[in-house]
């Protein structure tokens, strides 16, 4: 089991350092009892330094890991404060990680992947458990419909009007869901992924990308839409990366 230390953190500079990534993984199985039976849990440990794709996924070695039991705001969302005046909630949650982050090296413990593929991670940088700082910092939601693993630290947020709990702010699944439901009805078939070749490689854009507009698919340079992000990454296509 691991354990969690203190969440406390201030926010300030950090840059993070560019240059090649490396990542080690240790596997190692514990013995769990489940159902009377005895079961093996295959822990796997990724640590390296991390690229930040938003505020609740990271990149370490070309692996790209989701944080685990969290859900941040979507790059491209917009909240509210107190007073009514906007700010870009999910562009200073990508930011904060960034900063929790900083120089460190990251270490994550996953027993498994999602749907798409990407390892869930609880992860930790100079001892700060990053799932957790997230949450607390008012800059993600604890995903309670998958784990219940950070619902004090969101209840903690919620009571002192942090981040997104400041105004008025919707849930990220919420701004997926409407996002996609916009983009499908004009989409060929319902299919909203826009593949865009570009001098960057064969991208791929979900609805509520911050590029999702300006991208223009032209079928005679290869590009596609695609149904689902499986199918996308199965063409050979990657996800864009906001920064």
């Amino acid at each position: 089991m691991t354990t969690r230390p203190p969440t406390s953190f201030k926010l300030g500079r950090a840059s993070i350092t560019a240059g090649a990534f490396f990542c080690v993984v240790t596997v190692f199985a514990t013995a769990v009892q489940a159902d009377r039976h005895d079961a093996i849990r295959i822990v796997e440990s990724f640590a390296g330094q991390a690229s930040v794709v938003d505020g609740d996924t990271i990149d370490i070695g070309g692996q790209r890991i989701r944080l685990e039991g969290i859900d941040a705001p979507e790059v491209a969302q917009v909240c509210q404060r107190a007073d009514g005046r906007d700010w870009p909630c999910g562009r200073v949650a990508l930011k904060a990680l960034k900063v929790l982050i900083g120089n460190n090296e990251v270490v994550c413990d996953s027993d498994g992947k999602d749907k798409y593929g990407r390892v869930l991670a609880i992860c930790f940088a100079d001892g700060r458990d990053l799932n957790a700082s997230m949450v607390t910092a008012g800059l993600a939601w604890a995903f309670v419909r998958y784990s219940q693993t950070y619902a004090g630290e969101e209840a903690k947020a919620r009571q002192a009007l942090v981040g997104v709990w400041e105004g008025i702010a919707q849930a990220p699944w919420d701004f997926r869901q409407s996002g996609w439901k916009a983009a499908e009805t004009t989409a060929p078939k319902g299919c909203a992924i826009k593949g865009n070749v570009s001098s960057k490689g064969h991208i791929y854009h979900m609805p509520w990308s911050p590029w999702y507009d300006r991208v223009t698919i032209e079928a005679r340079r290869g590009e596609h839409w695609f149904c689902s992000e499986n199918e996308a990454k199965a063409a050979g296509w990657r996800p864009a990366i906001a920064f």
